[in-house]
């Protein structure tokens, strides 16, 4: 299997993974408001310990894939920012790392 097949299901993992939480959460608690899944989410210690793992990961993979995808001229590369934030970054950096591996297979292929 190609690797660029691994990252793709890595984000399809990434995204059923954590919107099955998120979607019981929401049902459990019956309201979908974000503002309020962050209060919860930041209600004890450990979750502000996952919260700041997290913003770390966000701002180093921000700080790698935005250049490292104007350089490669990569298509679509900044609709992951708001997918970041909106879906996961548990499927935001293995998606680009299945669009870097396409453009890199391209850019290969055009050299040839």
């Amino acid at each position: 299997m190609k690797r660029k097949y691994l990252y793709l299901v890595i984000a399809i993992l990434g995204l059923c993974y954590t919107w099955y939480y998120n979607i019981l959460f929401f049902l459990k608690h019956g309201n979908a408001d974000i503002f309020y899944f962050f209060e919860i989410a930041q209600s004890s210690l450990a979750g502000k310990s996952f919260g700041a793992d997290l913003t770390v990961v966000v701002l180093t993979f921000f700080a790698w894939y935005i250049p490292d995808a104007r350089k490669l001229k990569v298509k679509l590369w900044w609709i992951l920012i708001p997918f970041t934030f909106l879906i996961a970054i548990a499927f935001a950096f293995p998606m680009y790392l299945f669009m870097r591996e396409n453009r890199l297979e391209r850019i290969k292929k055009d050299a040839k």
